[in-house]
């Protein structure tokens, strides 16, 4: 039968599923599945989207000023040079609708984000994944890698699921290596969670290729609002704004993002909360033989012996209301994600791992 058909690769792609927040039958959930924040969004930000109740009749301002010249205070940034967009996700798609393409190879790593894959494919692109040694990025297999077709190299630092990041002799390396007509992308989706490292930003003062994104999801709990941001080249971002919608981040959502932005006091407590808390996480699930790389992100990627023990791991966590994530699809299916918890909440998770290993032994 003669139908519409979609333009090429868009059926190849794999529909992502998000975290678990729910388990039939089963109360008291603790939702470790989205690397989401604890604490919520800071009190600020909820006030800040409460008072915009009362102007949604208006449109929202369409070059997102107030958040920019928030986030260029904070960061010491040209708030020329910064775009927002619903979720860093949808800068993302900017990126490859602009600099991607049928016959444009597009390079991530194995276990990188899987949002560049799926952006990059509907664009068109071919997709070049290169391994990772031993879960860190591996900046000489990214340069062997690169071919004259070469449009655009994703770099997720730290890494989603992996935690890991990569240091910045490694990414000053892979710069000044890499061809200057590649898009070099530097996601730092939780670099707010590395104390003193500016994510990647000097990279892109020093480079007319370097792409830095960000976003609000993580450090400031706003993940239900959908903010993002990214900052780059003049040249890229104006290229950028031509394909952004120009009310693509809804009012409240722009108004609890300066917020946010401007409320230095949540930052550092939950900074401080996450990174002890996750080093607590990390050694007593070591000590039940439950290894996991260094992260410098609100999460730890728990190893287990093989895919079978990680999966009953999981099926057993969800049966007492932990929710934590599955990353076969990542190339690591003897892995289980878990978002950094408070401290109560990591007591419970150890409880429940050491209480599944005492069961399979």
């Amino acid at each position: 039968m003669t139908q519409p058909q979609p333009q090429p690769r868009i059926l190849d792609i794999e529909l992502y599923v998000g975290g678990k927040s729910s388990v039939q039958g089963v109360q008291d959930i603790l939702k470790l599945s989205s690397n989401e924040n604890p604490n919520g969004p800071p009190a600020s930000a909820q006030q800040a989207l409460a008072e915009a109740a009362s102007t949604l009749h208006r449109y929202p301002s369409s070059d997102h000023s107030e958040l920019r010249a928030a986030l260029a205070d904070l960061h010491g940034l040209d708030r020329q040079r910064i775009i927002c967009g619903c979720g860093s996700d949808e800068i993302i798609s900017f990126l490859c609708q602009a600099y991607a393409g049928p016959e444009v190879e597009v390079i991530h790593t194995e276990h990188g984000f899987l949002m560049y894959r799926l952006y990059a494919m509907a664009a068109g692109a071919r997709i070049v994944s290169v391994p990772e040694a031993e879960r860190h990025v591996d900046v000489q297999a990214i340069l062997d890698a690169i071919t004259p077709r070469t449009g655009m190299i994703f770099i997720a630092n730290p890494g989603n699921p992996t935690g890991t990041k990569i240091s910045d002799a490694d990414l000053a390396e892979l710069i000044a290596k890499t061809p200057k007509t590649v898009v070099i992308v530097l996601d730092g989706a939780y670099a707010d969670y590395v104390e003193g490292w500016d994510g990647g930003a000097g990279f892109v003062e020093a480079n007319d290729n370097v792409v830095m994104l960000r976003t609000l999801s993580k450090m400031y709990g706003l993940g239900g609002l959908r903010v993002g941001w990214g900052y780059g080249p003049q040249h890229i971002i104006d290229v950028l704004n031509r394909v952004r919608g120009p009310f693509n981040i809804s009012a409240p959502a722009l108004a609890a993002g300066e917020a946010a932005v401007r409320d230095h006091e949540f930052v550092i407590q939950h900074r401080a909360q996450n990174n002890a808390a996750r080093a607590h996480l990390a050694k007593e699930l070591a000590a039940l033989g439950v290894a996991s790389d260094r992260s410098d992100a609100n999460f730890i990627l728990a190893r287990f012996s093989d895919q079978a023990q990680a999966e009953a791991c999981d099926d057993y966590l969800q049966s007492l209301g932990i929710l934590v994530r599955r990353v076969g699809s990542y190339g690591l299916p003897q892995c289980l994600r878990i978002t950094v918890p408070d401290m109560a909440g990591c007591a419970r998770v150890v409880q429940a791992v050491q209480s599944f290993l005492e069961k399979q032994s």
